[in-house]
Parts: C-alpha cells; sequence; structure tokens
C-alpha cells in the first residue's frame, strides 16, 4: 500500500512537511502499548545482532543521522526494526536552519537534495530529552552526531565541538564528529588533515570513555579518504562513518532543469550507492580489524546490506530509502537478512 500512498498523495505534498506527517506516525509507533504490537512485526531474528564500539546491536542497520534531528523518534524507530537510531545533527547553539524550501525530491532517481543546514534545538534541548530516554526500558543504541554552529567562526569550531560533546557525550552510547555537511558554510574545509587532527584531538578527550566516530564526505579524493582514516586510528577514535551527502549531480535521470531549481544541497539516496561502496572499501583497507566502519549512502534493500557488510562495514545506516519505502522499511531490511542467512 505504501508506493501508491506515496505515488498518488505523498508526491504532492511538500517534502518537509510530509516528513513532519511521518514523523507523526513514527512517534505513535513508540508509544506502548502500540510498541510491544510493532515490534512482533518489525523485530529482527534474535541471531540477527551485531557486537560492535563495545555495544550490541539488534539489527546492523539502523537509521543515518539527519532523520531525528531533535530526539524525538527513536523510540518509534526503535520499535520499526531498526537496531541503531543516529540523532542529529546536533549543534551546541539552537538554529533554525537554511530558508525553505530546503528539501527536494528527485523521484526518478530515488534521491533527494536537501540543505536543511542543520536545524535544531540544540544542544541544552537534546540532552534533556537524552536523559529521558537512557531511562527507557526498552531502545535502541542512541549515537549522537554533533555539528558546527552556523553564527560560530570555523576558527573557533574547535570550541563548539568541545561544548556539545561535554553535554551529549554521557548521555549517547556513541558519539560522532560531523564535518562533512555540505550545508554549513566552511564545514567541509575542517576535513583537511591538518585541522582534523586538534578537533578530533580535543573532542575526544572531551567524550571521555563514550565511543568517538568521526563522519566524512563521500566527495574526497581517494588519498583523502584513507589520509582521514588513518588520522582517525592514530587519534584514538573508535570508528569512521562513510559517507555523508553528496555535491555531485552527475548520472541523474531527473532532468536537468528540475535538478537545478532544487539548487544547492546535498544529494542522497540510490545515485550515491556506487561511491559510498567504494568509500568503504578505501577506508576498511586502511584501518585495522578492530576499527569500526559504519556505512551509509544509497542503502535502500536488504541485499544493499549484505553486500556493505560483506565489504567490511560493521554497521550500515540509510535514510532516503525511508521516503521510498515507508515505515516498514526497517522490517523489510531484517526480514530480507534472516532470508540469507
Amino acid at each position: 500500500m505504501y508506493p501508491l500512498l506515496f505515488r498518488t498523495v505523498l508526491t504532492r505534498l511538500d517534502p518537509e512537511f510530509a516528513h513532519h506527517l511521518a514523523a507523526l506516525v513514527i512517534r505513535v509507533a513508540g508509544v506502548e502499548p502500540v510498541a510491544s504490537v510493532v515490534r512482533r512485526v518489525t523485530a529482527p531474528a534474535p541471531d540477527q545482532g551485531v557486537d560492535a564500539l563495545g555495544l550490541h546491536f539488534d539489527s546492523p542497520f539502523g537509521v543515518a543521522a539527519g532523520f531525528d534531528k531533535n530526539v524525538t523518534l527513536v523510540r518509534g524507530l526503535g520499535a520499526l526494526g531498526f537496531g541503531h537510531v543516529e540523532v542529529g545533527t546536533v549543534t551546541a547553539l539552537a538554529q533554525p536552519g537554511n530558508p525553505k524550501p530546503r528539501l527536494f525530491r528527485l523521484v526518478a532517481d530515488r534521491a533527494v537534495i536537501n540543505r536543511m543546514g542543520f536545524n535544531n534545538d540544540g544542544a541544552v534541548a537534546a540532552a534533556a530529552k537524552l536523559r529521558r530516554l537512557r531511562r527507557a526500558r526498552r531502545r535502541p543504541v542512541i549515537g549522537v552526531n554533533i555539528g558546527k554552529s552556523r553564527v560560530v567562526a570555523v576558527e573557533d569550531a574547535t570550541t563548539d565541538y568541545v561544548r556539545s560533546a561535554r553535554l551529549l557525550a554521557p548521555l549517547a552510547d556513541y558519539l560522532v564528529v560531523n564535518v562533512s555537511s555540505p550545508n554549513t558554510p566552511g564545514l567541509r574545509g575542517l576535513q583537511a588533515v591538518e585541522t582534523l587532527r586538534p578537533l578530533l584531538t580535543a573532542v575526544r578527550d572531551a567524550a571521555g570513555s563514550t565511543p568517538l566516530l568521526v563522519k566524512i564526505a563521500p566527495d574526497l579524493d581517494d588519498d583523502e579518504v584513507q589520509d582521514i582514516a588513518r588520522l582517525a586510528v592514530d587519534a584514538g577514535l573508535a570508528g569512521l562513518i562513510a559517507t555523508n551527502t553528496t555535491i555531485a549531480r552527475t548520472g541523474l535521470s531527473t532532468d536537468a532543469a528540475t535538478v537545478e531549481a532544487a539548487g544547492a544541497g546535498g544529494l542522497s539516496g540510490a545515485p550515491l550507492k556506487a561511491r559510498a561502496a567504494e568509500v568503504l572499501r578505501l577506508v576498511r583497507a586502511a584501518v585495522p580489524a578492530e576499527f569500526v566502519v559504519i556505512s551509509a549512502g544509497g542503502v535502500e534493500t536488504a541485499e544493499d546490506v549484505r553486500e556493505r557488510l560483506a565489504a567490511g562495514a560493521n554497521l550500515v545506516q540509510g535514510y532516503t530509502g525511508f521516503l521510498y519505502r515507508g515505515p516498514l522499511w526497517g522490517r523489510q531490511i531484517n526480514r530480507g537478512l534472516a532470508r540469507h542467512r
């Protein structure tokens, strides 16, 4: 039924408004007794679990950052079968993000362009919600993705990240430094090794015992990918997430005028699949076996997840596929993985 609903109703709605409608359904799915009923249908098989980052994940498949920016959907997404939810991106200071419209579907490509700009309620508000979630009886693993506040100068980024890390790391199962979104001016420049090293070191120290990862862009060249991977190991991080959205627009089926009208922003979804898989292979080749690699980008089916796991990913994340597959997407992935164990 969902494909019919998507074609006839959801594609007629503004994408950001449609996301808010979906969020209402997800939140209901996380409220008892509804959550218990939903879990009977969506839960991964008992032997599908994965151990990574010193944590147990009921499923290797989780939700990437960007879907639950304000820590309101964790319980619902967990009930829907996702093994982990990475909330955020959270910034130290609350911010509204970029002007609307800022989210665009490329239906022919099963893709999305977004320039949301880290719209979120800030680290203090996120911390309050995470404290409540820590007391929850049933919840997935929770990662917290942190970024630079827009009003903070790039040269002051480390202080800004450390402020978020001190607030949020004690409440997170793992913490992620996002230096790869294309929607905050100057942010991707922080991926330069000479800039990234002191930033990661400072955030690692602020995070304490919480596992720390860094998330990189697919638009880095191959040598840069491997340099950052080795830096992450040298800096004592627990892992790396590959990849964020891309600024590339090559090979799209959507007509050029529609793509141009959407404008700047990060492209996610199926067109990112090949490059994300290649970056995963590059990272895995550069890091030791115990270093955790989470693969994201262009993941939509159980076969996609299996391929990433076979290529060396410890965990896999998705986001855009939720738009095209609907609320039972996690169940579809889990059932597909179970059939081909």
